[in-house]
């Protein structure tokens, strides 16, 4: 997938990943790549600075935590988030639905 087809949707993306609860940021990678059909493997250095600016935007919160010795960021959805999240989805329908409209328009009538 090229990078240019994600912008101005991964903001979204990511506050979808978070969704169902909690996760590092590499589980947020895999969330993407697995929700996504593997579609979406996008690199760290894509991911983490849009978590960051997601958690100064107040959209995420981000807490350490420790697991097998290791710290690691988890990321959780604001309440904030979360209606960023419901707009971004009502945003991407109506989008969808109009490329939809342009790209696969409706078959015409066969004429004898």
């Amino acid at each position: 997938m090229r990078a240019e087809t994600l912008k101005g949707h991964l903001d979204g993306m990511l506050l979808a990943a978070l969704e169902g609860g909690p996760r590092h940021g590499y589980a947020v990678m895999e969330a993407l790549r697995a929700g996504s059909g593997g579609h979406f493997d996008l690199p760290t250095g894509t991911v983490y600075p849009a978590l960051r600016r997601l958690e100064r935007a107040g959209l995420i919160t981000g807490t350490w935590d420790q697991a097998g010795g290791r710290k690691r960021r988890v990321y959780q959805l604001t309440p904030a988030g979360q209606r960023t999240l419901d707009t971004e989805r009502g945003s991407w329908r109506q989008f969808a639905a109009a490329v939809t409209a342009l790209l696969e328009p409706a078959p015409r009538p066969v004429t004898p």
